[in-house]
């Protein structure tokens, strides 16, 4: 337990924080994985739009500081590469 005010404070800090980010953590591996099933599915135009929707939610990830940003840019470039690979 906290043993000072500013510890209690930086706990109840660091839970809210920790709630937000596995939020935004669950929302990346849920639009990465639709993603993905629209790849495996082999439709294009769907999988580009989603592609948009995963790019931009790791973008914005990356801004707030809840992923590192060489994360965030790894794994754009592999899924677009798995767009490419769409025949």
């Amino acid at each position: 337990m906290p043993n000072t005010k500013s510890a209690e404070r930086r706990m109840r800090n660091s839970a809210r924080k920790q709630v937000h980010n596995r939020a935004i953590s669950t929302r990346l591996h849920t639009l990465e994985k639709s993603y993905l099933q629209t790849v495996q599915a082999g439709k294009k135009e769907d999988a580009a739009r989603a592609l948009q929707l995963v790019i931009s939610a790791w973008d914005k990830a990356a801004k707030t500081g809840t992923v590192p940003k060489a994360r965030a840019n790894r794994k754009k470039s592999r899924l677009a590469l798995q767009l490419t690979r769409i025949k």
